[in-house]
């Protein structure tokens, strides 16, 4: 049996420091895609409603329509550009609000009288009516009446990263964007540009509102400024318990050997369950690449062992971790089968099937 356990007080703490550092008036778009980051979906969108949040936002058809069944006082954005009419459709007979990137899915929305956010690409490459097309831009503004457009919104490629030039030239585009349909007597409405990172690293780019995800975890890329707490922890139980003779070979590929006569634990949790994994290597620069790899190198070494907790006490994991399961030397702790193994993970990772427990 394993839960990822989340400290519900932890949780709200990050929602009240968030939400202090907007200013009077400030909208605050909590993203929950990705099953809520990790911390389920609806449970997490209900703690946030609880506390205040008006607004949710989404990255798929399936997320949206399952969270409006929960009936929650907020407005749910979809953060996709969709084509599709009869998606479209379903959507905006759920009150779903669009997002429009493009004049398809413009015109599409139009036709349905949906409520939208207009979304300007100002360098991600991806959703959205390309900065600097004046014409399109206006179009999408004045050309469809039945649009009912309540913001515009764009969206940050490196706003982690150390050095910010990109993220201020993405900055500038979409300034200058809202001026100008200022000048053409266009009222955008709510707009926003800031993700976890950009919230806490840019307050002068904070504008209207903001779209909060990873820092509601604690999980940030950036210097955590706010005093926010990491959110959530694995926890199972050791499921076997052996002694393995030095020099014996433990995991897959050989890459570790017992260094003593070690008294070894195995738990139920490995890889596919979302344990030591991190972000993919497309999201990163080859400096990014390298530094992954340098990571796994260091992981094999004695200094960067990976541990996890049994009884309080830090246990080494050993060999490279399985699909399934985990070895950790148990040697000089006062463990046993059925014994509380805690576990470090992004919750992101972590299987859906994985049970969620908040306490």
């Amino acid at each position: 049996m394993k839960a990822l356990i989340i400290e519900k007080e932890d949780l709200i703490h990050n929602i009240k420091k968030i939400k202090e550092a907007g200013k009077e008036n400030y909208e605050i778009i909590a993203v929950v895609k990705a099953n809520g980051y990790g911390l389920g979906l609806i449970e997490f969108s209900k703690i946030l409603v609880e506390q205040g949040i008006k607004n949710l936002a989404v990255s798929t058809v399936e997320e949206a329509l399952e969270l409006k069944k929960t009936n929650l006082e907020a407005n749910i954005l979809l953060l996709s550009s969709v084509c599709d009419a009869e998606e479209v459709k379903e959507l905006v007979d759920n009150g779903i609000i669009l997002t429009v990137g493009s004049k398809t899915a413009a015109e599409i929305a139009n036709e349905l009288n949906a409520r939208v956010h207009i979304k300007i690409d100002t360098g991600f490459g991806r959703y959205g009516f390309v900065y600097n097309h004046e014409k399109e831009i206006l179009d999408a503004y004045k050309n469809y009446p039945n649009l009912k457009i309540e913001g515009t919104f764009s969206h940050f490629s490196q706003s982690y990263a150390k050095n910010d030039k990109y993220t201020k030239l993405q900055f500038d585009r979409f300034i200058k964007v809202t001026e100008m349909l200022k000048t053409n007597g266009i009222d955008a409405g709510m707009l926003h540009i800031c993700n976890s990172s950009a919230f806490l690293k840019y307050p002068y780019m904070h504008l209207n509102a903001a779209r909060i995800g990873s820092a509601f975890l604690g999980r940030i890329l950036v210097e955590n400024n706010l005093g926010l707490k990491k959110i959530a922890k694995l926890e199972t139980k050791i499921t076997e318990i052996k002694t393995l003779p030095k020099g014996y070979n433990i995991g897959y590929s050989c890459t570790e050997k017992t260094k003593r006569e070690t008294k070894v634990a195995i738990v139920p949790v490995g890889y596919g369950d979302g344990f030591s994994m991190s972000a993919s290597n497309d999201m990163f620069r080859v400096v990014d690449r390298l530094r992954e790899v340098k990571t796994a190198l260091i992981n094999l070494t004695k200094k960067g062992k990976i541990t996890v907790e049994v009884d309080n006490a830090a246990c080494k994991v050993l060999g490279q971790i399985g699909m399934c399961h985990t070895a950790i030397d148990v040697t000089d702790v006062n463990a046993k089968i059925g014994s509380k193994v805690v576990m470090n993970v992004n919750p992101i990772f972590i299987q859906s099937s994985v049970r969620r427990e908040y306490r």
